[in-house]
């Protein structure tokens, strides 16, 4: 989601209630160190600290969370095997909302495209195509980007409607028979309307519907008659006229919008489908705005037409998030009945109502048109999937709304679905209640009626105090080192206790694998309390550089006001110390402290697209790829010459998987000036797009020819360090020894690696070790550093550097596998299996599931072997040794 969930804690009253300046004096000393402080003082600086370090309860979030969810992508993979096509969107749907509880960005996306892949409908395609479009936002200049190098991406953009909604008018054709009036045979029919006559062919106008053929050629009187009167059939001259030349050519292509709108209504009332058909078809190919969709959804609903209804759905939902701003389009959304869903998007209801209801609930969850789309799906939802999601994502909104009796009967109607995840929302509920112990009660036997995942302990915390709360979230923190909560309330509980050093060690604890924003606001906050000023204006800036708009204190205050207050605390940089700064900072490995620096150095008249790019860099590393193209396109938007934004654009293409395009921006850039960072790009992208072993010394040359150019010592200690892998995977260990010691020189310390591959490779494996313990000993952020040195030493010693990777960074996954497999290799079993369980449970890893289906596989356990295979063919489908597996487990399933 763009925007978190807030917690039902955030009391709307307290908004305005916050001075932050009263935290901020101007005067140093106002607010007093932990050190020196009298029994009076300390009171009032223990209040202090208890306002600026509060932790919010975690929200209960509209997510679907099963107990077990390999066991539930397992069961998806296996229905998409057998499944009927048109079921098939909807399995990749509920895949899509299953990666979204555990947070996986880039499987939700693969999950929205695979549904709109097999979407067997002109309505699931415009929902899938709308809803990628809209995870997409930003990301428009790529597709521009793509078109200057002639590859067309417009993917998702507007489509056919008409040719691609097949509507089935086969009983609007009847066979005409001429009528005789006498010995006289009527061959045509005046038609009055008004004050004129129209002369019509009999039978064509027969032709048109059943209505029309019983009129004129059947028992009733005006099959008889030459003159019949249409004049109360609000149609006018003019289109009974059209309607006349349709009967005869088909057409209505001289017809204007209004006469098209008049002969829908008296198509649909005469029962002239054909005629129906044509002008529905007409008026769909004229909706091009919102105000024409607004105004033609309420005609199409009202004369049930199908092609009109999915053109003006189509205008909405291509105008997303900002259609649902306008009243109208929300009010047509909100109050559509069965039937009118029917005609508006087909069998794909839930779908578009899901759609609605994310984007409502990214807007604003509180609103009335996020409850109203949701009461929508909760109306559409027909499998047993769709109920508990539904129930559970209206109950949270229902909380939020302080509807609590509402909110109780739709968490106990998801939960009696199947979806355990809702019994937090009823705990809450029964809370503000004042049923405590009724709310702890209700998740203790939730723990132990099944296997206990970490957001079951960290609920049950809140319904409990001293040490059975510490106990309790310890336990969440050992079944899922994710949750932010457990670290954030021991931090602000050892805060309190004037614990700083402990306190601050847990909250980095986090911070050194997930960049969680509410956890850089927390220490922010403790800097703060501790008049560590130059700190807390690093995590704010950092905070700033990720969020330009994020506010803190449940909201009540920005960011960027905060900053400046600290601002006046902190000495100024000029722009050698900003580079200084970075530099030192970068050589460390101190990538938030790096943030921090170019967003400072962002203010001055340093050349910004430069600076851009550098963040862009950072951000990757932090894992915040979203931040980082954002970074990479104000690169491009700030670039000084055309050379320099060809490659800032090279890197989008790039780092979006068009490689061969990045590599074309590369090469235009060096036609107008050879430049380092155009060199870096080409050679960066050829190393990664070919195949071909021989392509190495073009590598090689290109970054040799990248060192000629003017650069910065960070950039060209970057340059040396790829040189001195090319020379190693060259199996040329002198140069790449040479290239990673002049790069240490200028201090890019990450070097260090790369020098221990080259003694490792030389049998040096001492050597190996002990230029690990250097990067160890120099960066800041060191589990990586720790998992490749783990691979230099003895068996023992591994063990201890793998402890520390799984302690430092739990979601690296290598510790793991390698525990796994030592434990099998000494045939137990049991504890390999459950050291990948361990892992697997917080973290949707193909390497892990892989793993655990092979020893299952070797065990005999062959269901569980096919559960876990088809769980990693849902994490990824094409991956050759996972399909292998599986084709080969598949076939001893009993």
């Amino acid at each position: 989601m763009r925007t978190s969930f807030p917690s039902e804690c955030c009391k709307e009253s307290q908004l305005n209630s916050l001075n932050p300046q009263s935290w901020l004096q101007v005067e140093r000393g106002k607010l007093s160190k932990f050190s020196s402080q009298s029994s009076s003082s300390s009171s009032s600086s223990s209040s202090s600290i208890e306002s600026l370090i509060k932790v919010p309860e975690p929200p209960v979030q509209p997510f679907f969370k099963p107990g077990d969810y390999v066991e539930v992508l397992a069961q998806i993979h296996e229905e998409l095997e057998s499944c009927p096509p048109q079921e098939r969107s909807n399995l990749y749907l509920f895949q899509h909302q299953l990666f979204r509880g555990l947070g996986e960005a880039k499987l939700m996306r693969r999950s929205l495209r695979s549904a709109w892949l097999k979407g067997s409908t002109v309505h699931e395609k415009l929902v899938f195509g709308a809803w990628l479009k809209y995870e997409r936002q930003g990301e428009e200049l790529i597709s521009d980007l793509l078109a200057t190098c002639g590859k067309c991406a417009q993917e998702f953009g507007p489509i056919d409607v008409s040719s691609e909604l097949a509507v089935d008018i086969s009983s609007g054709s009847h066979e005409t028979v001429s009528m005789t009036n006498g010995n006289r045979i009527l061959r045509s029919v005046s038609f009055k309307i008004g004050d004129e006559e129209i002369v019509c062919d009999r039978q064509n106008i027969a032709s048109l519907s059943a209505p029309f053929h019983a009129m004129l050629n059947g028992c009733f009187s005006e099959s008889l008659c030459e003159h019949i009167d249409l004049s109360e059939n609000n149609i006018s001259p003019l289109g009974f006229r059209a309607i006349s030349k349709f009967s005869m050519t088909g057409s209505l292509n001289e017809a204007s919008p209004n006469v098209l709108l008049e002969i829908l209504i008296f198509a649909n009332k005469f029962c002239c489908e054909r005629l129906k058909d044509a002008c529905d078809r007409k008026l769909a190919a004229l909706v091009s705005s919102r105000d024409d969709a607004v105004e033609l959804m309420e005609c199409a609903l009202e004369e049930n037409s199908p092609v009109l209804a999915a053109s003006c759905l189509q205008v909405f939902l291509q105008d997303l998030p900002d259609c649902l701003n306008d009243d109208r389009v929300v009010e047509i959304f909100s109050h559509a009945n069965k039937q009118e869903k029917m005609i508006m998007v087909g069998l794909a209801s839930f779908s578009f109502y899901c759609l609605l209801s994310e984007v409502a609930m990214n807007l604003d969850p509180r609103s009335d048109k996020t409850a109203g789309f949701l009461d929508q799906l909760v109306e559409s939802a027909e499998t047993n999937r769709q109920k508990l999601l539904a129930f559970h994502q209206l109950g949270c909104v229902r909380l939020l709304r302080k509807e609590y009796d509402e909110a109780e009967r739709l968490f106990e109607a998801a939960q009696n679905a199947g979806h355990v995840y809702s019994v937090s929302g009823l705990a809450r509920l029964g809370h503000i209640r004042g049923h405590r112990l009724r709310a702890y009660d209700r998740l203790s036997s939730v723990i132990s009626s099944g296997t206990p995942l970490g957001w079951m302990y960290q609920e049950r915390s809140l319904y409990c105090e001293g040490d059975k709360r510490w106990e309790d979230l310890e336990r969440a923190t050992k079944l899922d080192p994710t949750l932010t909560y457990p670290y954030m309330y021991r931090a602000a509980s050892l805060m309190r206790k004037q614990n700083v050093q402990a306190a601050l060690a847990e909250i980095n604890r986090i911070l050194g694998f997930k960049l969680a924003l509410e956890c850089l606001e927390l220490r922010f906050c403790f800097y703060l309390a501790l008049e560590n000023y130059q700190a807390a204006i690093c995590d704010v800036q950092a905070i700033l550089t990720l969020s330009p708009d994020y506010r803190m204190f449940e909201g009540r205050v920005a960011a960027s006001q905060l900053r400046t207050l600290v601002r006046e605390h902190v000495e100024n940089w000029t722009t050698a110390d900003c580079w200084l700064q970075l530099y030192d900072r970068w050589s460390s490995v101190d990538d938030i402290g790096s943030l921090s620096v170019i967003y400072q150095m962002l203010e001055s008249d340093a050349a910004k697209g430069v600076l851009y790019f550098r963040q862009s860099l950072l951000l990757l590393r932090l894992n915040c790829p979203e931040a980082a193209m954002q970074s990479l396109q104000l690169a491009r938007q700030h670039a000084s010459t055309d050379h320099e934004r060809l490659v800032y654009e090279g890197w989008i293409l790039y780092d979006t998987g068009h490689c061969n395009e990045g590599l074309q921006k590369a090469e235009e850039s060096i036609n107008i000036k050879k430049s380092f960072e155009a060199f870096f790009l080409k050679a960066y992208a050829m190393a990664d797009s070919s195949l071909d072993p021989s392509c190495s010394s073009t590598v090689i040359s290109l970054l040799e020819e990248a060192l000629k150019c003017p650069s910065d010592r960070l950039r060209k200690g970057q340059a040396l360090n790829n040189l001195g892998s090319v020379y190693v995977d060259s199996a040329k260990l002198d140069l790449a020894a040479d290239c990673y010691i002049n790069a240490l020189k200028i201090r890019h310390t990450r070097a260090h690696q790369g020098l221990a591959r080259v003694h490792f490779l030389k049998n040096d494996r001492t050597g190996a070790y002990e230029e690990m313990t250097k990067l160890i000993e120099k960066a800041q952020n060191n589990a990586s550093a720790y998992e490749k040195r783990s691979e230099y030493c003895d068996r023992e010693m591994t063990k201890a550097d793998l402890e520390m990777v799984t302690q430092l960074d739990p979601l690296r996954v290598y510790p793991y596998r390698y525990r796994a497999a030592v434990l099998m290799d000494s045939r137990k079993d049991k504890e390999a299996i459950a050291e990948l369980s361990r892992a697997i449970v917080f973290k949707a890893d193909l390497h892990l599931l892989h793993l655990r289906a092979a020893f299952h596989e070797h065990t005999g356990d062959v269901l569980a072997a096919l559960r876990d295979c088809r769980a990693a063919l849902s994490v990824d489908p094409n991956h050759r040794e996972m399909l292998e597996l599986h084709s080969r487990v598949n076939s001893h399933e009993p």
